[in-house]
């Protein structure tokens, strides 16, 4: 009996349920059990095991710069980082209030990590996540125009739960730079939470950007009603070193 229940678990593939009912049967614990608990365990068993392959799957699909996570956020740097904002960020409501995220400060504060934390808590909440160096995802985005994948590309983005786009503003944007930062910023606007990095302070977006009626558009949209965070003093590179 048990092996054929094995072998139906298998074939209808759930593996979670599988690994822990033959655990069972192979530390003789299964008839210690009552119908009821063994129902739950083995359901709770599957349960983890699926949210478990989610999160990793989530992981991979998000090539985050770091593999941070926010218990490994360093406080004790002097660089004015909040830690009951970022606990209140941590729990994902953001995401789930579809708002945006602000992280600017000087090179080598720890923008990116906290990027990457934030990012990686998100998928262990459940919510899809993608992570780009804003400069490459602009060049990538305009090769793609010109063999017709952009299309679709741009639909990823837009359906993604958390857009990470770090490194804003290492370069002034171009016309295509520009027209691309909109469409983004457009489609997710009130729908899905993005959020941006940058070594500049938000009041000097607005010369990143370029043209001024674009520039309004995508400030308007993406700034005033954002989360904020402002990190200050020395580089941690430079403080470790």
């Amino acid at each position: 009996m048990s092996s054929t229940i094995l072998n139906k678990m298998a074939q209808m593939k759930l593996h979670g349920m599988w690994h822990y009912y033959k655990t069972l049967l192979d530390s003789h614990q299964a008839n210690q059990l009552t119908h009821d608990e063994l129902v739950d365990m083995l359901i709770q068993a599957e349960w983890e095991q699926r949210e478990n392959k989610k999160f990793n799957r989530y992981l991979r699909q998000a090539h985050f710069r770091y593999g941070a996570s926010v218990e490994e956020v360093d406080f004790t740097a002097h660089r004015g980082l909040d830690r009951n904002q970022l606990l209140r960020l941590a729990d994902g409501s953001f995401v789930q209030k579809r708002e945006n995220l602000l992280i600017t400060g000087a090179t080598g504060v720890g923008k990116s990590y906290l990027a990457s934390a934030l990012g990686h808590q998100a998928c262990l909440l459940g919510y899809r996540t993608l992570y780009f160096n804003t400069q490459k995802l602009f060049s990538r985005l305009k090769m793609l125009k010109a063999d017709g994948s952009y299309g679709r590309e741009i639909n990823k983005i837009e359906r993604t739960d958390l857009l990470i786009l770090d490194d804003f503003g290492m370069q002034p944007l171009d016309t295509g730079g520009r027209m691309i930062l909109l469409e983004i910023i457009e489609d997710r606007h009130g729908r899905k939470s993005t959020l941006i990095s940058s070594q500049l302070p938000v009041a000097k977006w607005y010369e990143i950007i370029g043209d001024s009626t674009i520039a309004d558009a995508i400030l308007d949209r993406m700034v005033h009603t954002a989360n904020r965070i402002e990190l200050k003093g020395e580089s941690l590179r430079k403080t470790k070193k």
